[in-house]
């Protein structure tokens, strides 16, 4: 890990989305070294599914060596922000660091992504971090060494990061153009910059996103901690800069990255924007046992057939009873499309279950769309559904977590050789 030098003691860093994940984990690092810590998100009570509040991290904060201030906050509203950025004011005396961190996520292709969630990224990402930014500016302006770090990628083109969830990576990026243009706006008066992850990182929305076993697949949260905190203690003329965790790491001579990782030496599911040929690399990772967040789709000139899936189906019948259909309780809708194009239904909410060709007798509790190639992959047991919903393959509307169940069903398929 690399060793807390003091710099930040006393300093004052408004962290947004500081409740869990990577913001707490910034929010601690720099608390070790006594700085006081502005936690700006919106749990302010318990939530069923995931961990922390403000308050409890406010509590860890201060047992690690720092002073917290606990504000309730959603970044798309204005008077919010503003309420919490004055308190920071009247509390600490000013605004040294802001720290853009709150984000949301759907990996969800143009037709399948409602407008609600459209407008929910852009409202936390691109423009709650501009809004953010906005705010607590006349503050930094004010400090000996005012910085602003978004978690934001660096601005890849190549269209392959932008075909299967165009409007989360046009959030995401509206977060690296505040970085962009604020970088050259404030050149000598603040630090803007922006931190990526090589790895995909354990959190509680890689855990709903990737289900079971995304785990082993990540390093922890402390290697943004680290590197954040090698970019923060940097004098304010090291700006403009779009920065990967184990790069920023190496050069503060860290050589040791197992001690990030969940488990140690098991291969590492690579983050998005990052590779320029995501072919190489999806096939790099497959050699090494890992599952890839990107893998492109395979191309073939074969007849349109359903025979294949026919088998496959087949086989799905040999292995649903009652006792899976009593663990199950959905009805699954299955539009393929490609090779093999064609509607199919699993019915695993009725008797001992059944499977047929075309619409279900009753309303699917999920749809799946995906190409027929992926469908016998899937239940083949060579490609997990959550991960092909992670890199695009797999299109779902309805219950997800009924995704997740298919999973037991698959691996029973596995055992069965399909």
């Amino acid at each position: 890990m690399l060793q807390n030098t003091g710099k930040l003691a006393g300093r004052t860093l408004f962290i947004t989305g500081a409740s869990r994940g990577i913001g707490k984990a910034i929010a601690l690092k720099a608390a070790r070294d006594g700085a006081n810590i502005i936690i700006a998100a919106k749990t302010a009570e318990p939530h069923p599914k995931l961990p922390g509040t403000i308050y409890t991290a406010a509590q860890e904060v201060e047992a690690a060596g720092g002073k917290a201030l606990a504000c309730v906050v959603d970044i798309r509203d204005e008077q919010q922000i503003g309420e919490a950025v004055q308190k920071a004011v009247d509390k600490f005396g000013g605004i040294d660091i802001l720290v853009n961190n709150a984000s949301a996520i759907s990996l969800t292709g143009t037709l399948q992504t409602p407008m609600k969630k459209v407008d929910l990224m852009l409202g936390i990402n691109l423009r709650g971090t501009y809004l953010t930014s906005k705010l607590v500016i006349p503050h930094l302006l004010k400090s000996s060494s005012p910085h602003i770090l978004n978690l934001s990628p660096p601005l890849n083109l190549n269209p392959i990061w932008f075909k299967n969830h165009t409007a989360y990576t046009m959030a995401k990026y509206g977060m690296s153009m505040c970085v962009l243009g604020m970088a050259e706006e404030f050149r000598g008066q603040i630090a803007v910059n922006a931190l990526w992850p090589r790895t995909a990182i354990q959190t509680a929305a890689m855990d709903m996103l990737g289900g079971d076993g995304i785990g082993k697949q990540c390093r922890t949260a402390d290697i943004i901690a680290d590197a954040a905190y090698a970019i923060l203690t940097r004098p304010t003329d090291y700006t403009g800069h779009f920065l990967v965790d184990e790069d920023i790491l190496k050069e503060q001579g860290i050589q040791d990255f197992d001690q990030y990782a969940v488990e140690p030496g098991h291969p590492l599911l690579p983050d998005f924007f990052l590779d320029e040929a995501p072919e190489a690399l999806a096939q790099q990772m497959e050699q090494h046992g890992a599952t890839p967040a990107f893998k492109p789709p395979q191309s073939s000139a074969a007849p349109t057939s359903s025979g294949p899936i026919e088998s496959t189906f087949s086989a799905i019948r040999g292995v649903i009873n009652e006792d899976v259909v009593k663990s199950t309780q959905g009805i699954y809708q299955f539009d393929l499309s490609g090779e093999h194009a064609g509607v199919w239904f699993l019915d695993l909410k009725s008797g001992a279950g059944s499977t047929g060709q075309g619409q279900p007798p009753v309303k699917a509790d999920v749809v799946m769309a995906m190409d027929s190639n992926d469908f016998s992959k899937m239940f083949a047991g060579k490609m997990k559904p959550t991960m092909a919903f992670m890199s695009g393959k797999l299109r779902i509307k309805g219950d997800m977590t009924l995704a997740i169940k298919l999973e037991k069903l698959m691996g029973k398929m596995k055992k069965a050789k399909l």
